[in-house]
């Protein structure tokens, strides 16, 4: 049994993972500001990873705007690596984002490559898993994308994915060996980023209107066809978007 000690571990993913790796016996241990783990100031790291095997990185900033995002997971970063460092941890793990080194003038995307680039050369044996986007954030990025009642987005094509697959692979890799490289997943269908939006919208019978727009931005980002979309390689989950729509349309809320 491996101590694996998950930041983040109280969110979308984190909690997820959480659950699944102690399913599968190992001690999962949900690191949060709420139990006293801030990886901005390193309150409470040398406690919760004394004696860890491994570190899972699933934390996200609170604020996207591109300096606080960019302070954020660079501070985080540089903090837990201390730590971890000094623990003897032999695993880091990080979930980030396919297509992040592609978007450029994304101030999110930029300090998520600048998070990799801080494990990468941090001496400790790594995994880093690119997600797509989560079928989850339908509804939050309908929002950045809202001008009065028109969404405005591109038809780039994206190959969205569930959070629960997501998390299926996080721990996964968080459980095995390190890799000491990049493992990409993506859901099974390439979809119109405007159509997903359009999509999920019209079955939460939300009454704003989708409209194609290919000078629209996504997070910062002006995109290309295939920006979004995973490279050969890659490892393919199951859950298609309409089938997501109806179970979590059927799953109460908690």
């Amino acid at each position: 049994m491996s101590k694996i000690v998950v930041i983040g571990g109280t969110g979308l993913i984190g909690s997820k993972v959480v659950a699944k790796l102690t399913a599968h016996g190992h001690e999962a241990i949900p690191a949060s500001p709420n139990s006293g783990v801030n990886t901005l100031t390193g309150e409470g790291l040398a406690e919760v990873l004394a004696g860890a095997d491994t570190v899972l990185d699933v934390s996200n900033s609170p604020s996207f705007a591109d300096d606080d995002v960019m302070t954020f997971f660079t501070t985080a970063t540089t903090n837990i690596i201390s730590y971890a460092k000094e623990a003897g941890v032999g695993h880091y793990v990080a979930l980030s984002v396919v297509g992040a080194e592609l978007m450029t003038d994304s101030g999110y995307q930029r300090a998520k490559v600048a998070q990799e680039k801080l494990i990468k050369s941090s001496g400790i044996p790594y995994s880093i898993i690119h997600a797509t986007q989560f079928f989850e954030f339908v509804k939050s990025i309908a929002a950045t994308a809202t001008v009065g009642d028109e969404v405005r987005l591109s038809h780039a094509l994206i190959q969205p994915m569930a959070a629960e697959d997501v998390a299926t692979a996080v721990a996964r890799a968080t459980a095995g060996k390190p890799l000491n490289g990049t493992i990409e997943v993506a859901g099974p269908e390439e979809l119109g980023l405007d159509d997903l939006i359009r999509t999920g919208l019209a079955f939460a019978g939300d009454p704003r209107t989708v409209v194609t727009d290919p000078e629209s931005t996504y997070f910062g980002q002006k995109l290309g066809e295939r920006m979004l979309l995973p490279g050969t390689g890659a490892v393919i989950f199951d859950t298609r978007f309409d089938e997501w729509l109806t179970t979590a349309a059927s799953t109460p809320a908690r």
